[in-house]
C-alpha cells in the first residue's frame, strides 16, 4: 500500500497535491489510485472534501474511450465472475447522477444485460418501483421508474454500480429495499474505486449474512482516504477563503483565472449557437432511466455511425479540439456519440465531461482537480425548483468547438437565456453546437380518443390537419348574435359555450374575398415561408405543429405544405382548442406529449391582435405544468402576421389583410368554432367543434390553400431575404398593441380590453360574429378594408377614419349590455 502524493509521471503534479498539502488529507492504497483520482472541496455539510474521478466523464474532461473502456472492462470482470449462464440473467442498476454512463458501459461489458439507473427527475405517470436516500450528497432522493414493472423482480443477479463505493451506504440501503421487494440470492457491486475503511469493510460481510445472500464486490483500484481531525471544519473555512465572487456568473462563485481566459461575453440576449438534428429515433431510449434492453444497444450501434456524421458535419473545419458536453444524468448517450466521433477522427482530439448539479471549489492550479467553474441557472424544470449548474474544466480549455449533447425535457428557455449554458459556453469557445436527444417516456395507455380527420371531419384532406377535438355536429349550439352578446357581457354565459349563426357571405361579399385572395397570395405565401423557416431553424429541425382551431389551421396547413416544397419535410399537424379565460385544452396537451417530444411542438396562429391569446397560451401551459402535465411545451405562438407585437416568430409585423380572416368555416375546412360548455365536455374529453357539412357548396378551404401555395416558387428569394433580415433584427415583442388597446379603451369610454378588437382579422371577426359598435380605420387605408367597409354596411356600423393608429383598423363591440354606454363625445350610443 502506497501513500499517493504524485501520480508518477515526471513533470505533472498530481490533482489531489493542493487539498493533501492544505488538509492533510491523504489516499492510501493502491498504486493506480491517483491514475484514477484527484481530490478538490465543496461546500457539504457532510463531507467537504470530493474524489474527483479522472476516467468518469463527469468533472474531468477525458477521451470518449478511456471512460467508455473503464467501464467496459469492469463489465467483463463482473460477467467472468458470474459465468455465461448466470450473466444472462442480470440486471445492471446504476447511480444517479454521477454513474448513470458508468452503469450503461458495466451493462455494454457484460453484453445481455438489461440496465437501468435510478433519477432524480420524476416523471408524470411512472409509478416508482423503488426509491433511496443517498446520505452523503448534496442531492439524496433517487427513484427507480422502470417501464416494465417486472424489470427488478427476476431472481437473476443485480449488479450495482458507482462511481465509489466509501462507506457502502447507499449500496446497502437500496439492497435491502429492493430485496424486501424482488429477494435474490446474489447481489454484486461494482465501483471504479473501493475507498471503504476497515470498519465499513467487514459490514459488507455481516450485510450479507442478515439478509441470506451472496454480496460481492468488483473495483478497478482500492484504498483508503486518510482524515485528520477537524478535517470538515478546515475544508469548509478553505472554501469559503478561496471563494471569488464572478459577475459573470449570476453572482455565484467561479475560478478567477476563468474569467481572465474567457472570450468577450456575447452581447446578442441570443448567442448564436449551431442546432444538429441527430434524427435520434424516438422509440430509441435516451438512456437507462426507464430501462435499456440489450435490444436497444444492438439499436443503437447500428444508429451511431450516421448521428455521429451529422454531428461532424457541423463542426468547424480544421478543429484540433472538441468537447461533447453531456447533461447531469444524461451521460451515457453524448459518450457513445463522442467515442463513434473518436474513432472516426483523423487530426482532432475529442474529449468528453457532463454538467451537474455538485457545486465543487474551482481553484486554478496543476495540483487541484477542479481547475474552473461555469456557473448557470438549470433548465430542465426539476422537480426541486430552480437553481444553479456546473461544467468543470471546460472554461479556458483552448476548445476549438463544444458539442452540448441535452434531452428534450432539458431544452428549455432557460438554456437558451443570456445567463444560460449555451451563453456561457459562447464565452469560452468560437463554437457551440447544440444535439438534442429525444427525451424517452413509457408509452401509457390513453384514454384519448385519436384526432378527427377529414372528410369524416372538415374538408381538409386528412394528412392535413388532425383536430384534437370532439364531434358535436348533431348538438344545436347557435344562438342570435344579440342574445349570445347580451349573455356575454352580462356574465350569465361564457363565449365559448355556444355558436353565433353562421355568416352566409353574399355574390358581393365572396367576390371581395377572391379578389383579396388573388391580390395577397404572394405576400401570404412570403410570410408562410418565413415564418415557417424561422421554425425550422431556431424552434425544431423537425417541428410538429399546432394550430389553434380554428384561425390558426390554415395557417398551419400551409407551414406544412411549405416544409413539404422546400424541404421536402412531412410535418406533422395537429389542431386544438384554446379558450380566452379558460385556458388550453388540457387533454389535447397530454395526447401531444404521449405521441411527440413536446419540445417539438410549436403552436401556430394567423395573427395577433392585442396579445390575449399570447398570454392565456403561456399562462394555461404554465399551469398545466405546475398542475403535474407533461413539461416541455414552449407557449410562444408562431403567426404569420403579428401587428401587436407580442410574439419573437412571425412572418411580418405588418396588419394586412389575411383574407382567411374574411369568412368563417368556409374557409377553415368547415369547423365551427371551439366549444366548452360543462354539459358537453367532461373532464376526460377533448373541447368540441361542428363539421357544417351543409355548407359544403359554399366552402373555399381548399381554394384558399392551393391559391396560396400555388405562389411558393415565386416567393422563395424574397423569404430567405426576409429570414435574413429577421434573425439579424431585434424581434423581441415590445406589447405595443396592448398599450395601443388600453388607450383606446378608455378615450372611447369603453373601459374593457376585451371589447376592443385590433387589426384587421379581428375586426372582420367582430363584424361577423358580435355586436359592432363603430369600426375605426387608419386614414388612408386602402383596398386591405374593402370587405371590412362592405360588412360595416350590411349592419349598419359606422367607420371612423383616424389619423393616429397603430393598426389598419379597429373593431369596437358594443358595451351597452354591461353599462349605459357613451361615447367619446358624451353622448349615448345606439345600435
Amino acid at each position: 500500500m502506497n501513500k499517493a502524493v504524485n501520480d508518477g509521471t515526471p513533470g505533472r503534479i498530481w490533482s489531489g497535491t493542493w487539498v493533501a498539502d492544505r488538509l492533510g488529507v491523504e489516499l492510501v492504497g493502491d498504486d493506480r489510485l491517483t491514475d484514477l483520482l484527484g481530490l478538490a472541496l465543496r461546500r457539504n455539510p457532510k463531507r467537504a472534501h470530493l474524489l474527483v474521478s479522472h476516467v468518469l466523464g463527469k468533472h474531468v474532461p477525458q477521451s470518449p474511450s478511456v471512460v467508455y473502456g473503464h467501464g467496459f472492462s469492469l463489465g467483463r470482470r463482473v460477467r467472468d465472475l458470474l459465468g455465461d449462464e448466470e450473466a444472462a440473467r442480470a440486471v445492471v442498476l446504476g447511480y444517479a447522477e454521477t454513474a448513470t454512463g458508468l452503469g450503461h458501459c458495466v451493462a455494454d461489458g457484460i453484453a445481455l444485460a438489461p440496465y437501468l439507473h435510478s433519477t432524480r427527475r420524476p416523471v408524470p405517470g411512472v409509478a416508482p418501483a423503488g426509491g433511496f436516500e443517498e446520505s452523503h450528497s448534496h442531492a439524496t432522493s433517487h427513484l427507480l421508474l422502470p417501464e416494465d414493472p417486472a424489470l427488478l423482480a427476476g431472481d437473476g443477479p443485480l449488479v450495482l454500480v458507482d462511481d465509489e463505493f466509501s462507506t457502502g451506504n447507499t449500496v446497502l440501503n437500496t439492497i435491502r429495499d429492493l430485496h424486501e421487494r424482488y429477494p435474490r440470492d446474489r447481489y454484486v457491486v461494482v465501483a471504479l474505486v473501493d475507498m471503504r475503511s476497515e470498519e465499513d469493510a467487514g459490514r459488507l460481510e455481516d450485510f450479507a449474512r442478515e439478509i441470506g445472500a451472496r454480496v460481492e464486490l468488483v473495483a478497478a483500484a482500492s484504498g483508503t482516504v486518510s482524515l485528520p481531525e477537524g478535517v470538515l471544519e478546515k475544508g469548509q473555512d478553505l472554501v469559503a477563503r478561496f471563494e471569488v465572487t464572478d459577475p459573470g456568473a449570476r453572482g455565484c462563485i467561479e475560478s478567477a483565472a476563468t474569467a481572465a481566459r474567457a472570450r468577450p461575453a456575447p452581447t446578442n440576449p441570443h448567442p448564436a449557437y449551431h442546432r444538429v438534428d441527430l434524427s435520434w429515433p424516438r422509440d430509441l431510449p435516451d438512456g437507462g432511466r426507464h430501462g435499456f434492453a440489450p435490444a436497444h444497444r444492438i439499436r443503437l450501434e447500428n444508429e451511431l455511425p450516421a448521428m455521429a456524421a451529422r454531428l461532424a458535419e457541423t463542426l468547424p473545419h480544421g478543429a484540433h479540439r472538441v468537447h461533447i458536453l453531456g447533461f447531469e444524468e444524461l451521460m451515457y448517450a453524448p459518450l457513445r456519440l463522442a467515442r463513434e466521433l473518436e474513432q472516426c477522427a483523423q487530426d482532432t482530439e475529442f474529449t468528453y465531461s457532463t454538467t451537474t448539479r455538485s457545486p465543487v471549489l474551482a481553484v486554478d492550479d496543476p495540483g487541484y482537480a477542479i481547475r474552473t467553474r461555469l456557473t448557470f441557472p438549470a433548465h430542465d424544470n426539476p422537480a426541486d425548483g430552480p437553481g444553479d449548474r456546473y461544467a468543470y474544466n471546460v472554461a479556458g480549455a483552448g476548445f476549438d468547438a463544444v458539442v452540448v449533447v441535452v434531452d428534450s425535457t432539458a431544452d428549455t428557455p432557460e438554456l437558451h437565456a443570456p445567463d444560460g449554458l449555451l451563453a456561457r459556453l459562447a464565452e469560452h469557445t468560437p463554437h457551440v453546437t447544440l444535439a438534442v436527444v429525444p427525451s424517452y417516456t413509457p408509452e401509457r395507455p390513453s384514454m384519448l380518443p385519436e384526432p378527427l380527420r377529414g372528410p369524416a371531419f372538415s374538408s381538409y384532406a386528412p394528412e392535413d390537419v388532425g383536430w384534437l377535438l370532439q364531434d358535436l355536429s348533431d348538438v344545436t349550439l347557435e344562438a342570435p348574435t344579440e342574445e349570445r352578446e347580451e349573455a356575454i357581457q352580462s356574465g350569465g354565459a361564457h363565449y365559448a359555450e355556444s355558436l353565433p349563426m353562421e355568416y352566409q357571405p353574399s355574390d358581393q361579399y365572396q367576390e371581395l374575398f377572391r379578389t383579396a385572395l388573388d391580390e395577397s397570395s404572394a405576400r401570404l405565401a412570403q410570410a408562410v415561408g418565413a415564418v415557417t423557416e424561422i421554425v425550422l431553424q431556431e424552434r425544431s429541425p423537425r417541428p410538429v405543429l399546432v394550430s389553434l382551431a380554428r384561425a390558426g389551421t390554415p395557417v398551419g396547413v400551409l407551414m406544412r405544405r411549405w416544409g413539404q416544397f422546400r424541404h421536402g419535410l412531412d410535418l406533422p399537424h395537429y389542431a386544438v382548442s384554446i379558450v380566452r379565460g379558460r385556458g388550453i385544452d388540457a387533454n389535447a396537451l397530454r395526447w401531444l406529449a404521449d405521441h411527440h417530444d413536446p419540445a417539438d411542438v410549436v403552436f401556430v396562429d394567423g395573427w395577433t391582435g392585442k396579445g390575449a391569446i399570447t398570454r392565456e397560451l403561456t399562462e394555461a401551459v404554465r399551469k398545466f405544468e405546475a398542475e403535474g402535465g407533461p413539461a416541455g411545451f414552449d407557449p410562444e405562438i408562431a403567426v404569420l402576421a403579428d401587428p401587436g407585437s407580442c410574439v419573437r416568430t412571425y412572418g411580418t409585423r405588418e396588419d394586412f389583410l389575411i383574407p382567411s380572416a374574411c369568412l368563417n368555416s368556409t374557409v377553415s375546412g368547415l369547423i365551427s368554432r371551439t366549444v366548452l360548455r360543462a354539459d358537453l365536455v367532461g373532464p376526460d374529453d377533448f373541447h368540441g367543434a361542428k363539421f357544417y357539412r351543409e355548407l359544403a357548396g359554399a366552402d373555399v378551404s381548399v381554394d384558399f390553400l392551393d391559391a396560396v401555395a400555388a405562389r411558393f416558387p415565386e416567393v422563395v428569394d424574397a423569404v430567405d431575404a426576409t429570414v435574413k433580415e429577421l434573425l439579424a433584427g431585434d424581434r423581441e415583442p415590445t406589447w405595443e398593441g396592448w398599450a395601443a388597446v388600453e388607450r383606446i379603451s378608455e378615450e372611447y369610454g369603453i373601459h374593457d380590453v376585451n371589447l376592443v378588437k385590433p387589426g384587421v382579422g379581428e375586426t372582420t371577426r367582430v363584424l361577423l360574429r358580435r355586436v359592432p359598435w363603430k369600426i375605426l380605420a387608419r386614414a388612408g387605408a386602402g383596398a386591405d378594408l374593402d370587405h371590412v367597409r362592405l360588412l360595416a354596411e350590411q349592419r349598419g356600423v359606422p367607420v371612423e377614419e383616424v389619423a393616429e393608429l397603430p393598426y389598419t383598423c379597429v373593431g369596437l363591440i358594443h358595451p351597452k349590455y354591461t353599462r349605459g354606454a357613451t361615447g367619446a363625445d358624451g353622448k349615448s350610443v345606439t345600435l
